[in-house]
């Protein structure tokens, strides 16, 4: 070949690669800057999520989801540099979520209701609480779900979507709870002695709360007789004690008093 030729060429290359060079300088350049102000930036994200004391799990969770969001945008901001058609691609990229989110639409709603959970903290481990219609204690807050132990001694684990789209009852945020029971009487009995007697029999059960009395009143009339309400209060520790011991002294009081069994009347009809 030519020498004159392959130097005419080579005049003509130079520019071109010292320009495609100075462009693979940059996007590397780039790319670096890029790379450390992301990790810049899901530093700083973690570390406002553990100020916030938010989960550790849920913390890696969304520094790792953040991280690659930023990422793909770098790649894509790069290959535009280099005048790559980048619209195909962000299609792609965006059908493919659509795709996933439709797919796991079911797995991500509890996922964002276990992100609210975690944020809002409406329980925590070791609360006696009813979710989603599931009675028992807390034994562990999930990203998907929250595991209870009922109190027949059944592993429950509940949907966080559930959770969130429900009720939510935590018997043990406040200091101290209300024990329901009830006392029938018959109708010929002395419902003011067996208020009197109730009231000083059931504040002598262990474990109630002295300072909130013993509320015993009459709740209804039905056929058989009056019906009292008797309501000791308890710490939520000892609800199920509190709960047995005093129907048990409901049943003692009443019957060394005399109180007549409550029967239904019987009804007389005409000959």
């Amino acid at each position: 070949m030519d020498s004159s030729k392959i130097t005419s060429w080579l005049d003509q290359v130079q520019p071109i690669l010292v320009a495609f060079g100075l462009k693979v300088l940059g996007a590397i350049a780039v790319f670096i800057v890029g790379r450390w102000l992301i990790g810049l930036a899901c530093r700083m994200i973690g570390a406002a999520m553990t100020r916030q004391k938010l989960d550790i799990t849920v913390q890696n969770y969304l520094v790792s989801f953040i991280s690659v969001a930023l990422n793909i945008v770098l790649v894509v901001a790069i290959l535009g540099y280099f005048g790559v058609e980048t619209t195909s691609f962000a299609a792609l990229v965006a059908g493919a979520g659509v795709a996933i989110g439709a797919a796991w639409s079911g797995l991500l709603g509890n996922f964002a209701a276990g992100i609210f959970l975690l944020i809002l903290r409406p329980y925590k481990v070791g609360d006696y609480v009813t979710v989603g219609g599931v009675e028992g204690t807390v034994v562990e807050i999930g990203l998907f779900g929250t595991t209870l132990n009922t109190p027949d001694n059944v592993r429950t684990i509940v949907g966080n979507g559930k959770v969130m789209g429900g009720d939510i009852k935590n018997f043990t945020h406040n200091p101290f709870r209300r024990v329901d029971l009830a006392a029938q009487l018959a109708g010929s009995a002395d419902m003011h002695k067996a208020v009197a007697l109730l009231k000083e029999a059931v504040s002598k059960v262990s474990n109630i709360k002295a300072e909130q009395g013993v509320d015993v009143e009459i709740i209804e009339f039905n056929e058989f007789g009056p019906k009292l309400a008797v309501r000791p209060y308890c710490h939520t520790d000892h609800y199920w004690q509190v709960y047995f011991d005093t129907n048990k002294t409901i049943a003692d009081t009443l019957g060394a008093a005399g109180f007549p069994v409550a029967t239904r009347p019987v009804k007389m009809y005409p000959v």
